[in-house]
């Protein structure tokens, strides 16, 4: 894997119910660092995607200007084929999500999806790979 060198953030009320979020729709854990006064908040977390994308995350905290909120990250998770898009939309559903927008081809190529997770950030799973530069 590259490393990546543009991460999406994200912070959780509950962080290990999103991990279990993340690894089902195909996220692969990186590094966890808990708190040492209490080990269910997350200090820090990444997780990777592909080739060259990654999350960061942790629990909110309400001292944190960084984490005082979660549920407004959006995310868009490139996949190899359309087949992915419909696997991994209903692994985000069977871990807990809501459907957003189900399983569609856009004109301008692909196919896509979007799941929003237990906490509401939104994942879209798409087989487009964006312009060629």
């Amino acid at each position: 894997m590259n490393t990546p060198s543009l991460f999406h953030s994200l912070s959780y009320q509950d962080a290990t119910a999103g991990m279990a979020f993340l690894e089902a729709v195909g996220f692969r854990k990186v590094v966890v660092y808990t708190n040492g006064s209490d080990p269910k908040i997350v200090d820090h977390a990444e997780y990777a995607w592909g080739d060259n994308g990654a999350v960061m995350f942790g629990s909110i905290r309400p001292e944190s200007p960084f984490a005082q909120k979660g549920g407004d990250a959006k995310c868009y998770c490139v996949v190899d084929t359309d087949d992915d898009v419909d696997r991994v939309y209903r692994a985000a559903l069977d871990a807990g999500g809501t459907a957003i927008q189900e399983p569609m081809n856009p004109e301008y190529g692909g196919r896509s999806a979007s799941v929003a997770d237990l906490e509401g950030n939104l994942f879209s799973f798409g087989s487009y790979r964006g312009g060629q530069a």
